[in-house]
């Protein structure tokens, strides 16, 4: 993400539990995924590990960023 959407994703977390889920999942998600890049060879069961963790990733920001969609058409701007 980039850190202007993340801004707003975390100016939003208090206000809407449903994307404060699926923002903290998604960081679960990427601290997960960290630990198979450090790693110079997987074995078959972490490469579908790994493949599964980035559909669930990418599913959880695809929610994250429907989310964030609905608050800009309402025109709800992160707080300063």
């Amino acid at each position: 993400m980039e850190p202007r959407e993340e801004e707003f994703i975390v100016s939003l977390l208090d206000k809407d539990p449903e994307l404060k889920k699926y923002y903290e999942e998604h960081q679960e998600l990427e601290k997960r995924l960290g630990g198979f890049q450090h790693k110079s060879h997987l074995t078959p069961v972490e490469e579908v590990e790994k493949k599964r963790l980035q559909k669930l990733k990418l599913a959880g920001k695809d929610k994250i960023m429907e989310i964030l969609g609905k608050y800009r058409q309402t025109g709800i701007q992160r707080e300063t």
